[in-house]
């Protein structure tokens, strides 16, 4: 009796036409039987938000024939949702989300649709895994990430994958042969400073734009940006839980 392909939820933020997305159909497609929920549209920089002022609609996609394809109008995380309870009705064996144009190291992480998505699985206890690349253009190329995809993912089925976390991957802007190899890292203590770029209209009235700038003191080895910076594909396993436990005793000598 052949053994049953593992069934895997393809998701991303940056919509169902991007070419990150069918880079990542490609690489996971020896892996098992694919189901596709994306967005209708770019939803980057979402983090885990959900719709609920708004009506949801889900529509197959015809720009994936051979795969059952949908598209939602919400985000990342209302793709996961509404992939769960109406598409599979039940849970995939794996979900992957991405592959993301541009990264998603260090506090990134907290704003990305990429993520939320893969975080949305985990807390369902589903092995769940995002994949980002250090390239922001439309036409990237995703040759090294589809490599580095088909490395964790085969990992990732081989094993027991851990409960409650998730896996961020981030790969540097290299071809195949470039990459130095796959390290496990932290997250890098690094942030967004925030600034506005304050104009107006044509009737006199302000608008923003938000730009910034990327701070970072962190340099040691252990992180993903060291990682990408010296050629390595980061892999970061993230968790839900925010629990700051490492103060807790300390907030409990407060007096309340």
């Amino acid at each position: 009796m052949s053994k049953k392909r593992p069934l895997i939820l393809v998701t991303n933020d940056d919509g169902i036409q991007a070419k990150g997305l069918r880079s990542l159909i490609e690489a996971v497609e020896p892996f098992g039987d694919i189901v596709i929920v994306a967005p209708d549209k770019p939803q980057s920089g979402m983090g885990h938000a959900i719709t609920v002022n708004d009506v949801l609609r889900l529509d197959p996609s015809p720009l994936y024939e051979n795969y059952n394809a949908y598209t939602c109008t919400g985000t990342p995380v209302d793709c996961v949702k509404l992939a769960i309870a109406e598409v599979i009705k039940g849970k995939p064996d794996l979900l992957v989300s991405g592959i993301n144009h541009g990264e998603n190291s260090a506090s990134n992480v907290l704003y990305s649709g990429t993520m939320s998505a893969a975080v949305e699985g985990a807390m369902e206890d589903i092995p769940s895994i995002g994949f980002s690349l250090l390239d922001f253009d439309s036409d990237a190329d995703f040759s090294g990430s589809q490599w580095a995809v088909k490395e964790v993912v085969g990992r990732a089925l081989s094993g027991e994958f851990p409960k409650s976390i998730c896996l961020n991957v981030n790969i540097p802007q290299l071809k195949t042969e470039e990459i130095k190899g796959i390290k496990v890292c932290r997250q890098a203590k690094a942030y967004w400073k925030d600034s506005f770029d304050k104009r107006q209209d044509q009737f006199g009235k302000p608008y923003y734009w938000l730009k910034g700038e990327f701070n970072r003191d962190d340099w040691r080895d252990d992180t993903d940006i060291w990682a990408l910076d010296n050629g390595f594909v980061s892999v970061v396993p993230t968790q839900f839980d925010m629990t700051a436990y490492h103060v807790i005793s300390e907030i409990n000598e407060w007096e309340f």
